[in-house]
């Protein structure tokens, strides 16, 4: 998350939003509340992507994902085994890899929209204020510039990809519901994500008591 000129100006220091959430869940595209970032460029779109992808947190975290659908033999072309598991892996990580980079570098870059999430904070309102606002952004983000419009990232980026992932599973998978579903789960995934990030610092103060820290900016 590239961070403003001066660091974390604007941005209450219990507020702050880390770059991996416990170490274990990547959060390289959150802003934290009241924090002055820079115009974001397609540089940083490529870097925050490339993190998202990559960082030993999402690999991590696509190991998850992949078991729980492992356990549900949701592709039973693939078996069962460390084999198995091996495909449902990397099946997850190219899923994964496709949809981040139209969702947060290829369609934002042509589009002209900020792919960072911008957390509302306590100052923001209530909870269930900032639940919406932080759902609502898989249809609402800032462009570039900083003005408000749809977000054609998500939206559209999330459903080339799901597309694009049919040509890699089994003829069997390769169905025009499997890809809508997919899309649909992408969506709710991003959503959920979203909310998580946005209500983190208040858990890590309440449960862990104590503040997030902040991460050195990328350059």
């Amino acid at each position: 998350m590239p961070a403003s000129a001066t660091g974390t100006a604007g941005a209450s220091q219990d507020e702050a939003q880390p770059k991996r959430i416990m170490g274990l869940m990547p959060n390289f595209r959150s802003v934290s509340a009241g924090e002055i970032v820079p115009q974001e460029t397609a540089r940083m779109k490529l870097v925050t992507a490339t993190q998202d992808n990559f960082d030993y947190t999402s690999l991590f975290f696509d190991g998850w994902i992949a078991a729980d659908s492992f356990l549900a033999k949701a592709t039973p072309e693939f078996h069962q085994g460390a084999a198995g598991y091996a495909r449902y892996y990397w099946h997850t990580v190219a899923d994964q890899s496709i949809e981040n980079y139209f969702v947060e570098l290829i369609v934002p870059a042509i589009t002209h929209e900020d792919s960072r999430y911008y957390a509302m904070g306590r100052e923001g309102g209530g909870f269930w204020k900032r639940t919406g606002y932080s759902l609502s952004r898989v249809v609402v983000t800032k462009t570039d510039t900083g003005s408000r419009t749809f977000n054609y990232s998500e939206i559209t980026g999330s459903a080339v990809a799901a597309g694009i992932s049919n040509f890699y599973y089994p003829t069997k998978e390769q169905t025009v519901s499997n890809a809508m579903q997919n899309w649909g789960l992408d969506i709710t995934y991003d959503a959920v994500t979203f909310m998580f990030h946005e209500f983190w610092p208040d858990i890590n103060r309440t449960v862990f008591g104590k503040k997030a820290v902040k991460a050195a900016p990328n350059h």
